[in-house]
């Protein structure tokens, strides 16, 4: 997280990760305020077990591009919604990534998505986490037909 006012928002993915049974670790770190720690973080990653990092920030959100520029894992930026103007300039900033540092960027606030792309990526080499993520979607559905079900009765 850029920062720990993030922390609503990113809780989503954290809830998402544990449901999955996939172990992470949280941290604020600010691409202004400590780009050294953020830089080291992002460099070290890959050997000390992380297969994709995600990065929460809002305003000018430059963290997860921060980040992706110094790692060749997956980065997934979350845009955090702000007063000033409702996000769309986290998204643009996080979106908005130049030619060769790709970052993956979920919608404004949109944490558990953030969640669920990791766990895709990291399923491609990990058949037990692609069968819990298939009995996910298949309990979605589900949820979605049974209110398709129940709709008419509410009227």
């Amino acid at each position: 997280m850029g920062s720990d006012s993030d922390l609503p928002v990113v809780k989503k993915a954290c809830d998402t990760l544990k449901e999955l049974g996939i172990p992470f670790e949280l941290h604020v770190y600010s691409a202004h305020r400590t780009p050294e720690k953020a830089k080291s973080f992002a460099e070290s990653a890959a050997e000390n077990g992380f297969g994709a990092i995600i990065a929460a920030a809002g305003m000018a959100a430059h963290l997860a591009g921060a980040l992706a520029a110094n790692t060749v894992l997956p980065v997934v930026g979350i845009p955090v919604r702000n007063d000033t103007l409702d996000g769309l300039d986290a998204l643009l900033s996080t979106v908005q990534m130049p030619s060769g540092i790709p970052v993956a960027t979920v919608g404004i606030n949109a944490a558990a998505n953030a969640a669920l792309l990791c766990a895709e990526i990291l399923a491609v080499d990990d058949a037990s986490l692609r069968e819990k993520l298939t009995e996910k979607r298949r309990a979605s559905a589900e949820a979605v037909l049974e209110k398709d079900r129940t709709i008419m009765d509410r009227l």
